[in-house]
């Protein structure tokens, strides 16, 4: 395998210092080991500074307007191989690029990519956007994932409509309260005044027949 970078200096250094040191005691012995010890920590380090280049350059990758959500899954015997050999990184880029810079009309589309050791296990699936669930669990775990801007932006003007919408359904519940409220205030008011009708007409005919009661009497006393 080949080293390079800060990989190959502690590479050289190690050699190096193994083949100054013939006879090594115990304490050389551990200088040594820690020494190999580092190596192996600076070939993690490079692979997380090959993966960082990597996203950067899939960060570059342009869509077609007919992809909206991209997504690549990358296995760490993928990274392995493309790190010791740069054509088949560049070829697996060039084929991401093939595959997100497609068309998928008449409708949206979700792409995930799958990048394994080898191209034979490369794979590019698409679905209808609609499927946002299917997304989201297929890509939980992706090297790397963007949405569309545009989808984004739609779902922003949903959310502001549906707000809107119930906003506007609150406004007429409130009116309809407040009709509700003046039309029972009304209806109290006709039913208190039909009340106080029919009570001041009976102490009418109350008073009326007493008047005429009094009469009558009154008028049998004058003809006895």
């Amino acid at each position: 395998m080949a080293i390079s970078g800060i990989g190959q200096n502690y590479y050289q250094n190690n050699v190096k210092t193994k083949r100054n040191t013939k006879n090594v005691n115990g304490t050389e012995k551990f200088a040594l080991e820690k020494t190999g010890s580092t190596q192996e920590l600076s070939e993690a380090e490079e692979m997380e500074l090959f993966k960082k280049e990597f996203h950067e350059d899939l960060s570059k990758v342009t869509n077609h307007r007919t992809v909206s959500n991209a997504a690549v899954n990358i296995s760490e015997a993928a990274f392995k191989a493309m790190k010791e050999d740069p054509q088949y990184r560049e070829k697996v880029l060039s084929l991401i690029q093939r595959d997100w810079g497609d068309s998928y009309a008449p409708r949206n589309c979700s792409v995930l990519i799958t990048v394994g050791a080898t191209l034979n296990e490369y794979r590019a699936d698409s679905w209808p956007v609609g499927y946002d669930s299917e997304f989201d669990v297929r890509s939980q775990n992706s090297f790397y994932k963007r949405r569309s801007e545009k989808k984004d932006r739609q779902k922003e003007l949903l959310e502001e409509y549906l707000e809107k919408r119930a906003q506007a359904k609150r406004q007429q519940q409130e009116m309809l309260n407040e009709k509700i409220a003046k039309a029972e205030q009304e209806r109290s008011r006709l039913a208190n005044a039909w009340v106080g009708d029919r009570q001041m007409a009976a102490a009418s005919n109350a008073y009326e027949s007493n008047v005429m009661m009094g009469t009558v009497a009154g008028g049998d006393s004058l003809l006895g």
